[in-house]
């Protein structure tokens, strides 16, 4: 028998599109259960997830009149533009939402001890109110409970009181598991050595029931609010409309309505109390001013008189007279700009273009006053008096008259006070927010047919077996078979458990081709049959050894009925079980191991004595006897050989069944003996690689493998074989 062509190296594999698609479609049936499963558990969630509604508000940030002492200081600086950013921030402040919790008691909170996952779902009706109102009982489905007084030292904060009704008119407090006393309803208790004060004026439950009570750090209640609160301004894009959106999320549509209410009633009223606040602070600096302008008048005018007593009489010009108003009217308005410029450095800094502004007024008035000394000291000199004395006079009148206006103004001005914020809209229920039933049945479903095909492809990308015998023939090896696999053979098959966790093994009862003639998977072995008998002319002896890489590969699956269907031409055939560690031909056939082969080696029997008949016309077998510790040495033995050398004279055929050949060395042991070595490999199973390690260990010890036989070849969409079509469409 001629030398094979040396092996060639595996092709590269490729990612092949078509291939992927098929693989999706041989796992379909796995695609649409995982892809279902993850669709009811989105339906479940939506059903059992608490209901998360959306409030909403609309305020409205006026421009901001401003309250000066003496006129408005948007006549220096302009009209104030909106400060809608800086409002914005004092709307989701601590100074604010402080108030929200401490008006609604929000930093406490009673609730129901539900069942775990679906209690909210079985109390849906009537959710917990987190906020605490005096009076206001807080009602679950049936059970309700309420709690006019709960204080708790500040160092229990955060600890979680239980109430647990155990008679008619009683119950228990529970911290951290433990009973700290009982209590009486509608009475007043005191637990903890006084950290507890608690009243419970009515208990609906059944004896058993459980209430929470919890009362949180105020920081903590505020920062719950703020993370349910948003705010943004509406309107044009880019335009400062000062119209605030206020929304609020939670689970009781009756809480974020009456909080998001509380907010924008706080936010106006801080707002209202900062306007008054202003015009306290300004009436309060004319009020501090009126008694010195007062003094500087009476002063200003006894100066006057006095000046007019010494002089009989002096007669004022025009020229005098006209000095006089105009002293008049640059001293009001320069004493108005001190004013402005008092109130504006509490504001601005001097680099401030509004304060920059004012100051060029103010430079200019005075400069204006100056000119006018000028025209003044060119006057006589008793009339120069008399202007400066009458000035005085006027003026100072003038301005203490003004603040006097003002001061009544600004006692208007505080009583009737409104701020600049305005409520637009009150809270209400803008929808339900989550969960989203169809949205989230949607994303289960697609999340979960994306993860199955991530999962079936990536296990595709990582297999390694062979689907098709291209990929051993292009190794360099032929294949003599292509064997479909046989659901009847796994029928004839029973799992039987190793022990450590070892894969599981298949041990065949029966023979198919006895039981199922016209089983797919015999077709195949007949055609492997007519093979051989061509392949096996040219040998030295009728001997054939099958075997495989690796266990499991179905090797015995093979030896068997390959030797059913020559039995079956009219051949007189024998199998031997060589696997003398784990063999189990005798299975097939209803016998026991032993009296075989090992026993033979051992000569503890003759060679007629571990021949036995199968039950089927013209087949023989020989068992592998009791397993014995030194296989690989019997097999060695001259015995054997003279053993294979008479039973290839008394039979047509003799097939030979080994261990794998890269677990043990039987069967390079074995083949010395057998002129035809056929290697059977696993669809989906094993690598080309490990075929062709397989194939090199038998012929680095001499061996001469004609071929392989590709086992267990399923009918897939991304591996389609022609052998396999041929079998399945014409023999079905």
């Amino acid at each position: 028998m001629s030398d094979k062509p040396v092996t060639q190296a595996p092709a590269e594999e490729t990612i092949d599109l078509g291939r992927m698609i098929g693989v999706l479609f041989d796992h379909k049936w796995l695609i649409i259960f995982v892809t279902v499963l993850f669709a009811v558990v989105g339906i479940v969630h939506g059903m059992l997830a608490t209901p998360i509604y959306q409030s909403d508000a609309l305020v409205q940030v006026e421009r901001r009149s401003s309250v000066s002492p003496l006129g408005d200081v948007g006549n220096v600086i302009g009209a104030e533009r909106l400060n809608t950013p800086a409002e914005l921030q004092i709307l989701q402040s601590r100074m604010v939402l402080g108030q929200v919790v401490d008006s609604l008691g929000q930093d406490i909170i009673i609730r129901p001890v539900e069942l775990p996952v679906v209690g909210n779902f079985v109390l849906r009706r009537n959710i917990p109110r987190p906020g605490f109102m005096e009076g206001q009982p807080h009602i679950w489905g049936n059970e309700s409970i309420d709690v006019p007084r709960f204080e708790l030292a500040d160092r229990r904060r955060g600890q979680q009181i239980l109430v647990e009704r155990i008679l008619d008119d009683r119950y228990r407090v529970l911290v951290n598991g433990e009973a700290v006393g009982n209590g009486h309803i509608g009475q007043p208790e005191i637990f903890l050595d006084g950290d507890l004060e608690l009243m419970i004026d009515g208990f609906d439950a059944a004896v058993g029931g459980r209430f929470q009570l919890l009362k949180r750090h105020r920081n903590s209640a505020i920062r719950s609010i703020g993370g349910r609160l948003q705010v943004a301004e509406v309107g044009g894009r880019g335009s400062a409309t000062g119209m605030l959106r206020m929304t609020m999320v939670g689970p009781d549509r009756d809480e974020i309505t009456r909080t998001l209410d509380a907010v924008a009633e706080t936010f106006l009223t801080q707002n209202v109390e900062r306007q008054s606040a202003q015009a306290q602070q300004s009436l309060e600096f004319l009020e501090q001013q009126a008694p010195e302008l007062r003094a500087q008048l009476v002063s200003a005018e006894q100066n006057l008189n006095e000046y007019r007593a010494n002089l009989d009489s002096v007669d004022l010009s025009s020229e005098a007279q006209a000095a006089i108003q105009r002293y008049i009217e640059l001293d009001t308005r320069l004493n108005e700009l001190e004013f402005q410029e008092a109130e504006l450095a509490q504001r601005y800094t001097p680099s401030h273009p509004s304060y920059q502004a004012l100051l060029r007024q103010k430079s200019q008035i005075e400069r204006d006053r100056a000119e006018l000394n000028a025209r003044v000291n060119e006057l006589p000199a008793a009339q120069q008096e008399v202007v400066r004395r009458t000035r005085d006079v006027e003026v100072t009148q003038a301005i203490y008259v003004n603040v006097l206006n003002k001061m009544q103004e600004l006692q208007v001005a505080r009583a009737g006070t409104i701020g600049n914020i305005r409520i637009i809209d009150r809270a209400v229920i803008a929808g339900q927010v989550s969960p989203n039933k169809a949205k989230t049945t949607v994303l289960a479903t697609l999340l979960g047919f994306i993860l199955i095909v991530g999962v079936v492809l990536l296990r595709e990308l990582l297999r390694r077996g062979v689907d098709s015998p291209e990929q051993i023939e292009s190794a360099g090896l032929p294949v003599y078979a292509t064997i479909p696999l046989s659901t009847a053979q796994n029928k004839l098959a029973r799992r039987v458990k190793r022990k450590r966790r070892k894969p599981a093994q298949d041990i065949v009862v029966g023979v198919l081709a006895e039981r199922e003639p016209s089983d797919l998977a015999l077709e195949a072995l007949r055609g492997l049959r007519t093979s051989l008998h061509f392949a096996m002319l040219e040998g030295r002896n009728n001997r054939l050894m099958i075997t495989g890489p690796s266990p499991g590969v179905g090797k015995s699956f093979v030896s068997i009925n390959l030797g059913a269907v020559s039995a079956q031409a009219g051949k007189r055939v024998l199998i031997v079980d060589a696997d003398l560690r784990k063999g189990h031909l005798h299975h097939a056939f209803g016998k026991t191991s032993e009296n075989g082969l090992a026993d033979y080696l051992a000569g503890q029997l003759s060679l007629e004595e571990i021949i036995q008949p199968t039950g089927m016309d013209n087949y023989w077998i020989i068992t592998r006897g009791t397993a014995p510790p030194n296989p690989s040495e019997l097999l060695m033995q001259p015995r054997f050989a003279d053993a294979m050398e008479e039973l290839s004279a008394r039979f047509d055929l003799i097939i030979v069944d080994t261990p794998p050949v890269l677990a043990v060395t039987d069967a390079s042991v074995v083949g010395k003996q057998c002129d035809t070595t056929l290697l059977v490999a696993r669809f989906e199973t094993n690598p080309v690689r490990e075929i062709m390690a397989a194939k090199r260990r038998l012929e680095g010890n001499g061996l001469i493998v004609q071929g392989a036989i590709l086992n267990a070849m399923e009918r897939k969409a991304s591996t389609a074989s022609g052998h396999y079509g041929y079998y399945f469409y014409n023999y079905r």
